[in-house]
């Protein structure tokens, strides 16, 4: 079940499900919460589940202007404060990720463990395998047909919108996010960082972001690509809750650890 929390920034839909801890699920860019459909029953098992649809994703409409990281951050850390109402582990896929570290940096006394999956923390010119592929996201291409099917299925705004939000989202990539390693160096809870082998990120990004977080821990996928929790879930949900249940990473011979 849904509902609408009056935010500051925008009406934001969410739905909730299980019960234990707060862990709040931030979906990836042009995506909706299904997309988390094949998580939600192991997760939920285990903890109290929040799910925010970002400004002008999904359920919850378009704003005036661009789309901004640090805006969506702001969302979430509302969201957290109005309806979650307590310290969450955030767990975020892609855009969702960069929300995560964001509100990480910004509240920390709001955030207890992360997870980012297929994260990046610059721009995607400088950090995509083929940042090209950027040309061809254009509102039409056969590319977005999935994500467009999803917007027009549920948006608030009407079919017709589809263009603008999609134009804001590649926009969105093209200049953000602009954290620094000595940012990251900033995030004190716990972060899994967890990747296909094949992601859209490079992996050398993707290493740059684990090693730049004091407490951060990596898994890296074999035989998965930038989503990878709809292609290994079983294995995607018990990293994630293993992450979330340890008290710390204790190793039998560390080095960056020691």
């Amino acid at each position: 079940m849904g509902d609408y929390a009056d935010l500051p920034g925008v009406r934001t839909w969410y739905e909730t499900e299980g019960t234990g801890d707060p862990l709040v699920l931030l979906h990836g860019g042009f995506c909706t919460n299904d997309t988390w459909g094949a998580q939600r029953a192991d997760l939920a098992a285990a903890y109290r589940l929040h799910l925010p649809e970002r400004r002008g994703h999904g359920h919850t409409p378009d704003v005036e202007g661009p789309l901004r990281y640090e805006d969506m951050a702001e969302d979430t850390v509302a969201f957290l404060e109005k309806v979650v109402r307590a310290p969450a582990h955030l767990l975020g896929w892609s855009d969702g990720g960069i929300v995560a570290l964001l509100v990480a940096l910004a509240r920390p006394d709001l955030v207890r463990r992360i997870v980012v999956i297929g994260a990046n923390f610059r721009p995607a010119p400088e950090c995509f395998v083929e940042p090209s592929m950027l040309d061809a996201l254009t509102p039409h291409s056969p590319g977005l047909a999935f994500f467009r099917e999803l917007y027009e299925a549920v948006t608030p705004d009407g079919a017709d919108h589809w263009p603008v939000v999609a134009a804001k989202v590649t926009d969105l990539w093209r200049t953000g996010p602009t954290l620094t390693t000595d940012d990251l160096a900033r995030v004190r809870a716990p972060a899994l960082v967890l990747v296909g082998d094949d992601d859209m990120m490079t992996l050398e990004h993707t290493a740059a972001l684990y090693r730049a977080m004091p407490d951060g821990a990596l898994a890296v996928v074999p035989g998965a690509s930038h989503l990878v929790p709809l292609e290994k879930p079983a294995l995607v949900n018990r990293l994630i809750l293993d992450h979330l249940e340890q008290d710390a990473v204790e190793t039998m011979a560390p080095v960056r650890r020691a």
